[in-house]
């Protein structure tokens, strides 16, 4: 031991183990409550055992209780020290930290065989040996890995001293002694003595008190430890490669020692969640812990909590992005919402094939319990306003046509060969307007939702389930309420006149798109009706085009997914051509009705959603050299200007040829066709109107960004299975692709014929728009959505 610091390496092993324990452990505590000697060396008064307690704050306090000739050498090294200092002092003075700091500083010159620390990196210290000058400023040096590089003089943080040819083999052996005498709880001894005598003090300094000597090794390990510490000390001054620190105030100090012990706490629960993160990643897929029990206990469901919101790009505030960071770190991962859902993924808390939409566009995917009450009621009832003035047109053949997974049925069919030769139609519309009264609560949910969402995994209906589908759809082989528009064609295709009716229909058959393109194949006599249905439909087609209507047709693909939760679901393509007769058919009769709504509403000056679209400026015969088809198509949706809506009378829909057009067909799945069903309605019952010109328009503003968020949602959802299905198939299988556009040089705009879905690929010399080619699938990341599509003979690849 030595009279002028607390430790001294050359101390025996019982005394240095007595030190170890009563210097070294941290405590909160301080020692000014101690007296004389006793209080600068921290020992305790003679007390009779060893033991430990916690205080209030949860800290550990430890006592040491020594043999009195323990006691008795410590107290004479205390004077020793003590006179040793007065005897310094009275012989030469003892100059301040701060001329002792100058003094130092006006010496600390860099030259060759200095041993150095200098700044790696924002994260990074490491000793260096000086070798050269590296032009005028800068020092070549050799550092503690054996690499040879050069620094800049700002990059110096500490100049080892006492050392001035040290060998650059010999920093390791270096590293490795001063790391057996770092044991940072000999600060606290070193800053309540300090803090007393209100010292400012440099690393040679507390060398001297906390070691003894200032030797290099010494030196250099109170300068880690001051540099390192965040408690005790912090730097008032800093020149060149020196430092002077001075003692933290007490109740700074305390409250330090509180936010480690919360930090270290913190530490602690995000370690044993990372080990439960590992876990669950380490079972298998069926095994894995539900979603359920990440809920449970609060510390592990606010970071789960973390996790999904920064998955989302969700978080609320910063506390939530830096937890979720601090997770992902701690499991070796990048700091992205991308890790972060996959992540999610592997614990099993989401779906492997999750739809992340759902959650950022914040979709209703569940009624609360008073919108279904409501719909319960309203079935019970089913109070009908136009009970007394329906026409009944059970006599008619009713065709209800559409996919064959349709949940809402909301129109139908029928058609009759007047004696004059004319067609007569019927579009029958579902009616749920006698149900639901403007501004119920179901109407303001339904507005709120403003459409159905269709996904390949799920449907998510405007109004309750039970209701849409057994209150207000149109359903085979039962009497059904319906709004009624006929319509006689002249023979050029025109209207020749109509009627808008309440009605009762009983719907004959309920066909698929594929049912009903089989029966006109077919062309069975007992099916009639069908075949003028279609007759009607290419008569319609061709006046539309005679005014300037762009056929828009092509290939639709859609999507049914099985078991969406499991890891490998079930999935069902179905690529649907726009331009088969049973498609036209149907999609001209609702063109049809949208006409005629448009033609009632202007004539009776009812103020409805009137929607048009203005005619491009490029004339549509500019693409006439492209075959008809998807190339074609694509090339009109181009030049299409966007849709507009009036709310007082009828605008030109110049895409569809129409001098008017209002959307009226789907009033269950679409509340823009609820608010014209709400207006015509009134206007037959001679009611006034219930919302005015002004008021549909500010619906129409709210409705409309929730169908833009639909839209968005379903094209994302039906990408994602899409590419999913490609990802399943056999890289040999090839697919026949229809260049939809060129976009430069050799790179095309690609439509996968047998799929639907679109790419980007290089072709081969000399291919031109609306050419076919056969290509192959690379790869396929339905979660990074990219698809690589390759040309077959050319082996040319782009990534989408």
């Amino acid at each position: 031991m030595s009279g002028g610091g607390l430790l001294r390496t050359a101390c025996h092993p019982p005394l240095s183990g007595f030190l170890s324990l009563r210097f070294f452990h941290p405590r909160r505590r301080r020692l000014s409550a101690l007296c004389g000697r006793r209080r600068n060396l921290g020992l305790a008064s003679s007390l009779p055992s060893l033991g430990f307690r916690l205080d209030r704050y949860g800290f550990s306090e430890r006592s040491c209780y020594v043999h009195s000739l323990v006691e008795s050498v410590m107290e004479e090294l205390a004077v020793i020290r003590a006179t040793r200092r007065i005897r310094a002092t009275a012989k030469v003075g003892l100059p301040s930290s701060k001329e002792l700091f100058d003094a130092k500083l006006e010496k600390k010159t860099l030259q060759k065989g200095l041993l150095l620390e200098f700044r790696k990196d924002s994260q990074k210290t490491l000793l260096a040996v000086v070798q050269k000058p590296d032009g005028k400023k800068n020092w070549m040096v050799c550092d503690q890995n054996g690499v040879i590089c050069s620094i800049k003089p700002q990059q110096v943080t500490y100049v080892v001293p006492g050392i001035e040819d040290f060998d650059h083999t010999d920093i390791s052996e270096f590293v490795h002694k001063a790391q057996g005498l770092l044991d940072p709880s000999i600060l606290e001894c070193a800053w309540i003595e300090l803090s007393e005598n209100k010292r400012t003090v440099t690393a040679w300094e507390l060398a001297e008190i906390i070691y003894g000597s200032q030797e290099s090794l010494e030196s250099y390990c109170s300068h880690l430890l001051l540099s390192r510490d965040d408690i005790y000390f912090n730097v008032v001054d800093s020149k060149g490669y020196c430092s002077l620190y001075e003692p933290r105030p007490s109740i700074q100090v305390e409250e330090l020692l509180k936010r480690k012990l919360v930090k270290e706490s913190s530490e602690k629960e995000l370690e044993e969640f990372v080990h439960l993160l590992l876990s669950a990643k380490a079972m298998p897929s069926q095994s894995k812990p539900s979603k359920s029990s990440w809920m449970i206990e609060d510390k592990v469901k606010r970071r789960i909590e973390s996790l999904e919101a920064y998955a989302l790009d969700a978080c609320k505030n910063d506390e939530q992005r830096k937890t979720a960071g601090s997770i992902l770190k701690a499991m070796g991962l990048m700091k992205t919402s991308s890790a972060a859902v996959n992540l999610l993924i592997d614990i099993g808390y989401f779906p492997v094939h999750v739809n992340l939409d759902l959650f950022k566009f914040n979709i209703h995917t569940e009624y609360n319990e008073e919108v279904l009450s409501a719909a319960e009621n309203l079935l019970a009832v089913s109070n009908d306003l136009d009970e007394g003035n329906r026409k009944d047109l059970t006599f008619l053949k009713v065709y209800a046509i559409d996919v064959d997974d349709a949940d809402e049925l909301d129109d139908a069919l029928s058609a009759t060969r007047l004696p004059d030769g004319r067609i007569k139609l019927w579009i029958h519309v579902a009616d749920p307007t006698c149900l639901v009264a403007p501004h119920s609560i179901l109407d303001r949910e339904a507005m709120r939702r403003g459409t159905s969402i269709f996904l390949p995994t799920a449907t998510y209906p405007m109004f309750p389930e039970k209701l849409a589908m057994d209150g207000m759809s149109l359903q085979q082989g039962k009497l059904c309420r319906a709004v009624s528009v006929s319509v006689t064609l002249s023979q050029d295709g025109s209207i020749a006149d109509f009627a808008i009716e309440n009605s009762i229909i009983r719907p004959t058959y309920m066909l698929t798109y594929e049912n009903a393109t089989e029966l006109l194949h077919l062309n069975l006599e007992e099916e009639a009706e069908l075949r003028i249905l279609s007759e009607a439909a290419l008569l319609r087609f061709q006046w539309r085009c005679d005014q300037g209507a762009i056929d828009t047709a092509t290939i639709d693909p859609r999507i049914k997914v099985a078991k969406p939760d499991d890891p490998e679901p079930s999935i069902t393509l179905y690529v649907e051509d726009q331009s088969n007769p049973a498609m036209r058919l149907v999609s001209e009769m609702m063109i049809l009705c949208g006409e005629v709504i448009a033609t009632f509403g202007s004539c009776n000056n009812i103020s409805l959603p009137y929607r048009g679209q203005p005619q491009s400026n490029i004339s549509a015969s500019a693409f006439s050299h492209i075959p008809e088809g998807p190339a074609r198509s694509a090339a009109y949706l181009k030049i299409m200007r966007a849709a507009e809506m009036n709310f007082r009378k009828p605008i030109r829909h110049g895409v569809l040829g129409l001098p008017g057009y209002v959307q009226f067909t789907s009033p269950i799945r679409r509340y823009i066709d609820l608010l014209a069903h709400y207006q015509v309605k009134a206007f037959i019952r001679g009611e006034s109107l219930p919302f005015s010109a002004g008021e549909l328009e500010g619906i129409a503003c709210l409705v409309n960004m929730h169908v833009r968020v639909a839209k968005r949602l379903q094209s994302n959802s039906l990408r994602y299975w899409l590419l999913e299905y490609l990802r399943r198939q056999e890289r040999e299988r090839k697919f026949s692709a229809m260049i939809l556009r060129l976009i430069k040089d050799r790179t095309a705009a690609l439509l996968l014929m047998e799929v639907g879905v679109q790419a980007i690929a290089i072709v081969s010399d000399g291919k031109k728009v609306g050419d076919e080619i056969k290509v192959t699938i690379d790869e396929a990341h339905p979660r990074d959505d990219v698809l690589s599509v390759r040309e077959e003979i050319q082996n040319l690849m782009y990534l989408f």
